[in-house]
């Protein structure tokens, strides 16, 4: 399969879309609504969207894997506003030589993006990632893939603090965290293009039980309809994803004496080749 496109700005809507002034049922205190018409953008229709690559827009932080300091690194995305004292560090950051994209480099220390240490262990240069299971394509897979295969990469990050858990990862007292690369989940059985029919397939079909659908065009464009467009709501309280297996595929000899007995590598490596009906069912031995 030919390499997905990555999210580098904001992904337009499949459709025209209008502002409707009721409140929003995707920002609490949002007096207005952002809904799809039933007329195709003319940037879907420019990228050739009808020969384009549907996939499941998950709901979680994006990430980007790139090579820093000489190794492979994730960085978190601006998408929210930080403290004052926050924002100057961050912007003295964001307009230095090394960084014009709007992505900030991880640390464990960073306060901000704390939480996302936890699927990357950089003495091994691994991340705990969540895909299709390579025979098995109905079956999901959680493993510990080398940063190195992840480069240029954008994913999305999911977890227990992540966007009101809509995947149901973990709880609050041992939180989950998963990396999912961009454009991982193609869409089988998509709806045609049209505003009613894609309706009725978020509502009415089990693989619609999703946020979203972004198309990957042939020239690297990406495009999206989110349930939000259809004036559908989003979380739902059972997501497609959270209707399919998942086998635990780690290393055990490899690192689980290696590794911080506290570490998410290490307790998922305590389920390796443990096969569970739904990810809100794996239950972590801390």
């Amino acid at each position: 399969m030919r390499r997905l496109g990555s999210v580098q700005r904001k992904v337009p809507c499949v459709f025209v879309t209008e502002v409707k002034d009721e409140p929003s049922v995707k920002r609490e205190h949002q007096p207005f609504k952002v809904l799809a018409t039933e007329t195709i953008n003319y940037k879907a229709l420019d990228a050739d969207i009808y020969n384009a690559i549907p996939t499941e827009k998950v709901d979680g932080t994006c990430c980007y894997v790139t090579t820093y300091k000489g190794q492979p690194y994730l960085w978190a995305r601006l998408d929210r506003k930080p403290t004052k004292q926050a924002e100057k560090r961050f912007k003295r950051f964001l307009y230095s030589k090394e960084n014009s994209k709007g992505w900030v480099p991880v640390e464990k220390n960073n306060k901000q993006y704390c939480w996302h240490s936890s699927v990357v262990n950089y003495e091994f240069e691994l991340a705990l990632v969540l895909n299709h299971h390579a025979d098995d394509p109905g079956l999901l897979e959680i493993s510990a893939v080398p940063l190195s295969d992840l480069l240029e990469q954008t994913l999305e990050l999911i977890g227990t603090n992540i966007n009101g858990n809509p995947y149901g990862l973990g709880s609050k007292k041992h939180p989950v965290h998963l990396l999912v690369p961009h454009g991982a989940f193609q869409i089988k059985n998509q709806p045609t293009l049209k505003h009613n029919d894609l309706l009725s397939w978020f509502e009415g079909c089990r693989e619609g039980k999703i946020e979203g659908i972004v198309w990957h065009c042939n020239d690297g464009c990406l495009i999206k309809v989110h349930r939000h467009h259809l004036g559908l709501r989003w979380p739902i309280p059972d997501t497609y994803m959270n209707s399919q297996p998942v086998i635990i595929n780690m290393n055990r000899t490899k690192y689980d004496c290696a590794l911080d007995s506290k570490c998410l590598f290490n307790h998922f490596s305590k389920l390796d080749n443990q096969k569970f009906g739904r990810l809100k069912d794996i239950k972590l031995d801390v």
